[in-house]
């Protein structure tokens, strides 16, 4: 690419925000040029309005410290000086889904972290490796819109990482049931030990919303496009409890699966290790050579060892074997605010930017 496209973060000072900022520093295709944030943040620079709140393990980008932070409600201007946004704003769902449709009627396209969009219709939501193909809905919503290039596409939940590509990988063997229990880290809240002492040798049996999220956002993925629309797939049946422990950064799944079609172990892994889509093909800046890795020990994955496989943009399975009552039980992990948040949205624009979807104003 020869020059850079001009990036713009929606709701830039809170952690989703952060994450995306240390993302991009110094990513080829893409530069931010515009941080936004609410009306209080507003007029600082970027590293006055995050203060003591920088919670990355790397240094905020000198790049970014010095931009003025602008009010994320001027819409017309914000989008004026971008060629498209990530959105990660902290609003209620109707405001998240009327502000990021203000924006993609300014011609500017969205790739969004929120969840207010994952069930439009016509909004694709993607995980490259699975479903790119949804991006074909495309056309269909800007017709809806009254756009030429603008419109918005989402990720999907950070529950949903550690298990679903195994389901995209094992799809000819016919996935028919699950039973999962997430375990989730406290980032996935927003929050680290420092905000949330409370959370430290402590687990929460719930978190709000999840469970529906982790039930039904697979199927979603799954789905097929038909007739200018996104069908989800009606297989497998998910069920799932969502459980928050004291681990900052990191899902872990513990799943067990029945199949149409019972494969053996060795099939189950070997699909799992050549498992690849349309990043890896593509060879987009941030796809992992190898998406899913197995792990042989009996003691994998871990979080402390394995959440930063491929830059935090891998899934690490182990612990695959039958089951007494279902045909197989496995362990999954990813990184919940790189794959799971930030890095699966930078991901879906690099293969958005690839496909021409998204291109310079």
């Amino acid at each position: 690419m020869e020059k850079k496209l001009k990036v713009g973060i929606l709701g830039a000072t809170g952690m989703v925000g952060q994450r995306f900022i240390a993302l991009l520093e110094n990513h080829p295709w893409f530069e931010v040029v515009t941080v936004a944030a609410s009306p209080r943040s507003a007029g600082k620079t970027y590293e006055e309005a995050v203060g003591d709140r920088w919670k990355m393990d790397t240094p905020m980008p000198e790049a970014v410290k010095n931009l003025t932070v602008l009010n994320v409600n001027d819409v017309e201007h914000v989008a004026s000086t971008v060629d498209f946004v990530f959105s990660a704003v902290d609003m209620s769902k109707d405001e998240i889904r009327a502000i990021e449709e203000a924006y993609a009627k300014t011609e500017t396209p969205v790739v969004s972290n929120n969840s207010a969009h994952r069930w439009t219709p016509d909004v694709p939501m993607v995980v490259p490796e699975i479903n790119s193909e949804h991006f074909d809905v495309i056309p269909d919503q800007k017709k809806r819109l009254g756009t030429e290039r603008g419109f918005i596409a989402v990720k999907p939940n950070c529950s949903i990482q550690s298990y679903a590509p195994c389901l995209a990988a094992w799809k000819e063997f016919g996935p028919k049931e699950l039973v999962v229990t997430t375990y989730q880290a406290i980032s996935g809240a927003g929050k680290t030990f420092k905000d949330w002492p409370e959370m430290i040798g402590n687990i929460i049996p719930f978190i709000g919303g999840e469970e529906e999220k982790s039930e039904q956002e697979p199927l979603r993925v799954l789905g097929k496009v038909e007739n200018g629309q996104i069908v989800k797939a009606e297989l497998p049946k998910i069920t799932c409890q969502c459980v928050r422990v004291p681990v900052l950064n990191g899902h872990t799944a513990a799943v067990f699966i029945n199949f149409e079609k019972k494969p053996t172990k060795e099939q189950l892994i070997e699909k799992l290790v050549n498992f690849k889509g349309f990043p890896q093909e593509a060879g987009l800046p941030s796809a992992p050579k190898q998406f899913i890795q197995y792990l042989e020990e009996d003691n994998r994955p871990q979080v402390t060892l394995d959440v930063d496989y491929e830059n935090g943009m891998g899934v690490s399975i182990g612990r695959l074997r039958e089951d007494s009552m279902y045909d197989y039980k496995f362990i999954g992990l990813s990184h919940n605010t790189v794959r799971g948040a930030a890095g699966g949205a930078v991901l879906c624009a690099e293969a958005l930017t690839a496909k021409g979807y998204i291109a310079a104003k």
